[in-house]
């Protein structure tokens, strides 16, 4: 018994296929419009690779652009398919593509519903692939003469004045790494030479944080060096006082703007999915509705078009059939396999056994 089976005379076929063809194209755009969402996430995200420790993330915008592309192509072949649905002897050429098209289409369906599954689900991968790319930013900012480390600290005086943020966690991070480099310090200077020598890895450690921490709306002069000393400005409390730097750290910062990118793609990739099932479904009830027409030989009389020709339970099985012949089919049986091999080796002792008899004499 056929499942969600309707009626469909020749004009319900004609403006089934008119809104399928309209609908396609309303699918087409927001292919469109998630292929360049998923463009859009991928440039955000490498802007800021550096500060990243792995490329995990990037699977939500690969996805997004993939199926882009295939949404514009199934949708396209759709508007297509529609067109040629009036034609009897248009028609049946796209008989065998057709199952293809479903496949591909819910296809699409099913990565646009994963898409939305990895945009909440992938915030702590997030989150230590940043913990882990600003520590080492963080830790390179002074090698502006090392090879591949030259921009590092551009970089991270960008990110901290774009987003408003200071340090990984906070501004007190910079006060455990050495952020000067060494070409500009004076070894000569007793006060460097105390720095380097209170700590165990002779490193020069401030308390302090580059011009790029503070913040331009602060009523004071920006305050960068010494700040854990009370006695080092005037009227100035480093416990009770209100510092002029950022005080969000940019791990924060950084994955709050990129789950806030993806987050809000889960809507409108939900609203993609619903049109583009909706397009599905259409384009089955469009099929088998021509197609019976067809086998009738009566184009213009009714038709009945239906989701599966049998109940899920019968078509499960069908399906499950067909997959397990193609599998069988694909392996070879070890008893076939075996007989072959004891014919093989019948066929050589015969073979040497007349080579091995002498022939008559003359």
């Amino acid at each position: 018994m056929a499942l969600l089976k309707m009626k469909f005379n020749q004009q319900r076929r004609v403006r089934l296929a008119q809104g399928l063809w309209l609908l396609s194209w309303l699918a087409l755009t927001c292919g469109a419009f998630v292929f360049c969402l998923g463009v859009y996430l991928k440039t955000e995200l490498l802007r800021r690779d550096e500060v990243m420790d792995n490329g995990e993330i990037h699977v939500v915008p690969n996805i997004l652009i993939m199926v882009g592309l295939a949404s514009i192509g199934t949708n396209w072949i759709a508007s297509r398919v529609c067109q040629d649905s009036l034609d009897t002897s248009r028609f049946p050429r796209w008989k065998v593509l057709l199952l293809a098209w479903f496949v591909v289409a819910a296809l699409v369906c099913c990565l646009l519903l994963t898409v939305v599954v990895l945009s909440y689900a992938l915030q702590g991968r997030l989150e230590e692939s940043l913990k882990v790319g600003l520590r080492n930013g963080i830790r390179f900012y002074k090698d502006t003469d090392v090879p591949g480390r030259c921009f590092q600290k551009e970089t991270i005086d960008h990110l901290q004045m774009e987003f408003r943020c200071c340090g990984n966690n906070n501004f007190k991070d910079w006060f455990e790494v050495q952020w000067v480099s060494n070409r500009y310090l004076d070894f000569t200077s007793q006060e460097v030479k105390d720095r380097i020598r209170s700590n165990v890895d002779n490193r020069y450690l401030l308390d302090g944080v580059p011009f790029s921490c503070c913040n331009p709306a602060s009523p004071r002069p920006c305050l960068q060096y010494h700040l854990t000393d009370s006695r080092a400005h005037y009227n100035y409390e480093y416990q009770s006082e209100e510092l002029n730097l950022y005080s969000r750290g940019c791990r924060q910062a950084l994955t709050d703007y990129y789950m806030g990118l993806m987050n809000s793609t889960g809507p409108g990739v939900l609203s993609v999915i619903l049109i583009q099932m909706s397009v599905l479904l259409s384009m089955r009830y469009l099929q088998t509705a021509v197609e019976g027409a067809m086998a009738l030989e009566d184009p213009e009389g009714e038709s009945e078009g239906y989701l599966l020709e049998k109940g899920v339970k019968e078509t499960y099985q069908d399906v499950r059939a067909k997959v397990l012949n193609v599998v069988k089919f694909g392996q070879v049986d070890p008893a076939e396999e075996a007989s072959g091999a004891a014919e093989g080796e019948k066929t050589t002792d015969t073979s040497t056994e007349k080579a091995a008899t002498p022939p008559p004499a003359s």
